[in-house]
């Protein structure tokens, strides 16, 4: 409802910008708001919540000094009290009228976004019509998952500032999606229920369900950071495909490459009671040959990322990356499936950073803290695949295999005549069995048994 006339007057800032004052009453006598945001905490889907609303009614949702005063405040009450943030965003960027005092609020927000991301508490953003600017840059590029309203602009050049020529959907919320900085375009209609799920999978006292705590309660405060290096690990799912083991590694090598294996979408389907996914790498990429999320299994969340049957990306490693580490700070155990020929190597993977993006992959297994669980479920194709297999947490199923590189490119390596692979696929002991004897996996799965 409208504020009463006898509210408080506004001054005209701290540049004193002529008619700042008057532009602020205005604001507050139409949207009934006395700032671009309003904050609190809520339950969404049952699970506590510091939640973050911009008006953008009021001067177009930008940030002044006041705007960060709330701002500084809600991620501090969440840290008080364990809870995840949400913002709704719908802002121009900072309040041309306070200057750089307005423009120094990005980094008074990027400093407590900091605070709550070391202290393992998850942040989500909504982008919505507009989201550009210092809003989008920190608020909501910065979030863990960020998701978009359809035909939202989001972009960190507003409308106004563009070059003229530019193309509107590099601006878009599809366009952003696609660029891999936006993890899914939602629906206004089922904003409510995707926002509940993710809580629910990310939440300090959303990991178990049925936890409907007030916020401040003895499990909200857990730290959920401790959870990282005592984690339960993550079961190996059951091999769905061929139950026998192959007689010869190029029948190991063909049992893998059969298209009628069952691939990583099967085994997420069977392994998790429901799940939701990001996307891209935040760099600009995305790859459909991997797919990286947070599901849940037996009253847990579980994070995963699986390798598809095609040549991993660099924008795919770097997704990956992305999410085992963002499960690692939220105190999550991961699973990993490994089924890809190799990582992509054509010029475009090589200009993208294929190495270093590898690279990242290794350094981020090797340093994470939260158990990692790996399952081979097809093809082992040299580094590309090893980059997501957790060292001493390997399992592999019976339809696998994996090796040093592809036998038919080891033959051509070692000069052998075209019709060697077979000979040199049993030489390199790509089998399951193999592997297991080498002291390379944990053990072969057993298949799923129905009921």
């Amino acid at each position: 409802m409208p504020v009463p006339s006898a509210a408080a007057p506004y001054d005209d800032g701290p540049l004193g910008w002529d008619g700042y004052g008057s532009a602020r009453q205005r604001a507050r006598e139409r949207t009934g708001e006395d700032e671009s945001v309003i904050s609190g905490t809520a339950r969404i889907a049952g699970v506590p919540t510091v939640l973050v609303s911009f008006e953008f009614g009021f001067l177009g949702g930008s940030l002044g000094e006041r705007t960060g005063d709330r701002l500084v405040a809600a991620w501090t009450r969440a840290r008080e009290l364990r809870l995840p943030v949400v913002t709704l965003i719908a802002t121009g960027g900072s309040r041309m009228q306070e200057g750089m005092r307005a423009l120094t609020q990005l980094q008074r927000v990027a400093a407590q976004s900091a605070l709550n991301r070391a202290a393992g508490l998850p942040q989500v953003a909504v982008v919505r019509d507009p989201t550009t600017g210092g809003g989008w840059a920190t608020l909501g590029a910065g979030a863990d998952v960020v998701l978009a309203l359809p035909g939202a602009q989001v972009g960190f050049a507003g409308s106004r500032v563009r070059p003229v020529d530019a193309d509107p959907y590099a601006y878009s919320a599809e366009g952003q999606l696609a660029a891999g900085q936006v993890d899914a375009v939602v629906p206004p209609d089922d904003l409510r229920a995707v926002l509940g799920r993710w809580l629910r999978l990310l939440a300090p006292g959303g990991g178990t369900d049925g936890a409907t705590e007030a916020p401040g309660t003895p499990s909200d405060r857990a730290p959920s950071m401790a959870a990282g290096p005592t984690a339960e690990a993550a079961p190996p799912p059951c091999a769905l495909g061929t139950a026998g083991l192959p007689a010869s590694g190029w029948e190991a090598v063909c049992s893998a490459r059969d298209v009628r294996r069952p691939r990583a979408t099967a085994y997420l389907d069977a392994y998790f009671d429901w799940r939701e996914e990001i996307s891209g790498d935040r760099s600009g990429g995305t790859d459909p040959g991997i797919r990286c999320g947070f599901g849940r299994r037996d009253g847990r969340t579980i994070a995963f990322a699986a390798q598809c049957g095609t040549a991993v990306r660099p924008a795919g490693f770097r997704t990956a990356a992305r999410l085992i580490r963002m499960a690692d700070r939220l105190g999550i155990p991961v699973l990993t499936l490994i089924d890809t020929p190799g990582a992509a190597n054509d010029p475009a993977a090589e200009r993208a950073g294929a190495g270093a993006a590898i690279a990242d992959v290794f350094a981020t297994l090797a340093s994470v803290r939260t158990p990692v669980t790996s399952l081979l479920i097809g093809e082992g194709g040299s580094g590309g695949a090893l980059a997501l297999a957790a060292p001493g947490r390997l399992w592999a199923t019976p339809d696998s295999y994996f090796s040093v590189i592809a036998p038919e490119a080891a033959a051509a390596i070692l000069k052998r005549a075209t019709d060697a692979a077979r000979g040199t696929a049993d030489q390199l002991r790509v089998r399951p069995q193999d592997l297991l004897e080498l002291g390379l996996i944990r053990g072969v799965v057993p298949p799923l048994t129905a009921g």
